[in-house]
């Protein structure tokens, strides 16, 4: 996983998220989880594309289950956006980095 990408689990998610300083693209995911695997490689070039103006981070919904609960995640892969502690979006499945760039600037602003 590249250096852009963060793992976060119960214990740092939090304060990770509120020190960001930047929007926090959260993906929740699984090993288990083929759209997932194939979204890994679109996110590690947002993350270098968006460096300095939004943070990716990634939860494993297997080994943090209060966090999936607490955003309501019901399929992944699903991407929770937030900004200034408060979910601003959400996107879920595995989409090109055209389209997934095109929906996070428009959530953004």
């Amino acid at each position: 996983m590249s250096e852009n990408v963060v793992d976060l689990n119960e214990a740092d998610f939090d304060s990770t998220v509120k020190e960001a300083g930047v929007p926090v693209l959260v993906d929740f995911w699984a090993e288990w989880c083929g759209p997932c695997k194939m979204l890994v490689p679109v996110l590690e070039e947002l993350a270098g594309d968006y460096e300095g103006t939004l943070k990716i981070a990634k939860v494993n919904v297997d080994n943090n289950p209060t966090l999936a609960q607490r955003y309501k995640v019901r399929s992944i892969p699903n991407l929770i956006l937030i900004r200034n502690g408060e979910q601003i979006g959400q996107i879920v499945g595995a989409l090109s980095k055209g389209e997934l760039k095109d929906r996070i600037d428009n959530l953004l602003g």
